[in-house]
C-alpha cells in the first residue's frame, strides 16, 4: 500500500456524425408512421447507429410539407426542432445531407430532380416515377451526377419473407418450381363506412390503382428471392367503379382495384413460374394479409408477414381424388412451423439503418433508384399486359 493512487484513464467517448435528413411527406401515412416515428425517430431514441469501428451515427430530421400548422404539430408533438414549407430552402442548406421522398407517386419525379440538382444523397419511397421512361431517366441522371440513392424494399425485412429466404438459402425447396401469392383485404367504399384507404388511390388519373402500388414490391420480392422477372401477364379489374371520397362525396373510380398477374421467372435452377393476386376487393380467408406458397421438389412452404410453416417431401401427405367421398384428412396438421430464431425489427427501420451505414462507410448499396425504376417497368407493362391482353417481356434495364 502506497500513499498515492493512480487514477484511471477516463473511457474515451465514440466519435459522434449526426446526419440531418429532409423529409418530405411526414403528414402522410406512411411517411409519418413508417418512416419518421418507427424509423428515424426510434434511431434518434435508441441514440444512433453504432458503426464497425466503434463510431456513431446520430440523426436530425427537418420536416417538410405544404401545410405549415400541420409540421409545427407534428414537431411539436415528437420534440422536433426543424419543420419549413420551403423544399428548395432545405435542399441548398449543406446541414441537410439527405433527401427523403414520401410525396404521392405524381410529386415524387420533381421533388427528386431537384434533390439530385442539389446533390443531395437521395432515400425515397416506389414508385419512384409515374412512367418506367421518367424512372429510369431519374436512375441515371442520379448516376451521372454522382448521387447515392436507396428505394424502400421493406416487404423484404418482414419477419416471413427472412424466413423465406433462409429456406431458400439453406437449399430446403431443392429445384424451386413456383410461387403463388395472395394479398389483399377488402377496402369499404366509404359510404356506409369510411375507406381505410385514401381515394386518390382509386382514380387513375391522380396516380392511383392496385398495379402501381403493388407491383413495384412485388418486383423486388421476385428478383431478390427467386430470380430476373422474363415476363409479365396481368389482367387488371375495376370491380367497384363507385366510391366515396373523404367529404362523403361519390366519385368514379377509374382505377383498377384488383390486380390477377403471372410471372415467369429465370431462377437459378431452371425457370420458376409465380402468380400474385392483388385485390382491395378480397374478404381475408388465409392467416394473415398476405402470403406466399412455394412449391420445390423437396419441400413447400407457405410464408406470410410474420409465419411460417414447411413440409418436406418426406412429410407430404398422398392425397386421392375423390368427389363421392368427404375426406377427412386434415392437411393443415401435416405442415411444421417455423421457429423465430432471429429477432426482428421494424423492416423500415432496418432498411433505413441499413442505408444510413452504407452511406456512411461509402459502400454500394443495391436498392438502388435503378432498382426502383425495373418495379415502375414491371408495373407500367403489367397495366399494357391487361390492356392488351397479352404476355410481355421485361427487357434488362443498365445504365451502362
Amino acid at each position: 500500500m502506497t500513499d498515492t493512487t493512480t487514477a484511471s484513464a477516463p473511457t474515451a467517448r465514440p466519435a459522434v456524425r449526426d446526419i440531418g435528413i429532409i423529409m418530405n411527406g411526414v403528414s402522410g401515412r406512411m411517411g409519418y408512421r413508417q418512416h419518421l416515428v418507427r424509423s428515424i425517430l426510434a434511431i434518434r431514441e435508441q441514440g444512433g447507429i453504432e458503426m464497425p469501428d466503434g463510431t456513431k451515427v446520430t440523426v436530425t430530421p427537418v420536416l417538410v410539407g405544404r401545410n405549415e400548422l400541420k409540421l409545427a404539430e407534428i414537431a411539436a408533438e415528437h420534440g422536433i426542432e426543424n419543420y419549413t414549407t420551403d423544399l428548395d430552402a432545405a435542399l441548398a442548406d449543406p446541414r441537410w445531407e439527405i433527401y427523403a421522398d414520401f410525396l404521392v407517386t405524381k410529386a415524387r419525379a420533381s421533388a427528386l430532380r431537384r434533390a439530385i440538382a442539389a446533390g443531395k444523397t437521395i432515400y425515397t419511397e416506389k414508385p419512384t416515377a409515374e412512367t418506367a421512361e421518367e424512372a429510369f431517366e431519374i436512375a441515371k441522371l442520379a448516376a451521372d451526377s454522382g448521387v447515392k440513392t436507396g428505394v424502400v424494399h421493406d416487404k423484404l425485412y418482414l419477419p416471413g419473407l427472412q424466413k423465406l429466404k433462409r429456406l431458400i438459402d439453406s437449399g430446403f425447396f431443392g429445384r424451386i418450381l413456383s410461387v403463388r401469392g395472395e394479398f389483399g383485404y377488402w377496402v369499404f367504399e366509404g359510404d356506409w363506412q369510411p375507406a381505410q384507404r385514401p381515394s386518390w388511390n382509386y382514380r387513375a388519373e391522380d396516380g392511383g390503382g392496385i398495379i402501381v402500388d403493388m407491383f413495384p414490391h412485388w418486383n423486388y420480392v421476385l428478383e431478390n428471392l427467386f430470380g430476373h422477372v422474363k415476363t409479365v401477364y396481368a389482367q387488371a379489374a375495376t370491380h367497384i367503379p363507385q366510391r366515396w371520397d373523404e367529404h362523403d362525396e361519390p366519385y368514379a373510380a377509374t382505377a383498377e382495384d384488383a390486380a390477377y398477374g403471372i410471372f415467369e421467372i429465370d431462377g437459378r435452377d431452371g425457370e420458376i413460374v409465380a402468380q400474385i393476386n392483388s385485390s382491395w376487393t378480397v374478404r381475408v380467408n388465409r392467416d394473415e394479409l398476405v402470403e406466399f406458397h412455394v412449391d420445390g421438389t423437396l419441400g413447400s412452404a407457405v410464408v406470410g408477414l410474420f409465419g411460417a410453416k414447411i413440409q418436406h417431401r418426406s412429410a407430404t401427405p398422398k392425397p386421392v381424388w375423390n368427389p363421392d367421398l368427404e375426406d377427412s384428412h386434415d392437411y393443415d396438421a401435416d405442415w411444421a412451423g417455423i421457429p423465430t430464431n432471429d429477432v426482428f425489427q421494424n423492416g423500415f427501420k432496418q432498411q433505413w439503418e441499413e442505408f444510413l451505414t452504407s452511406y456512411v462507410l461509402g459502400t454500394e448499396y443495391e436498392f438502388d433508384l435503378l432498382a426502383g425504376a425495373r418495379g415502375v417497368l414491371l408495373a407500367e407493362l403489367g397495366l399494357r399486359s391487361s390492356s392488351e391482353g397479352r404476355k410481355i417481356e421485361l427487357p434488362n434495364l443498365t445504365l451502362g
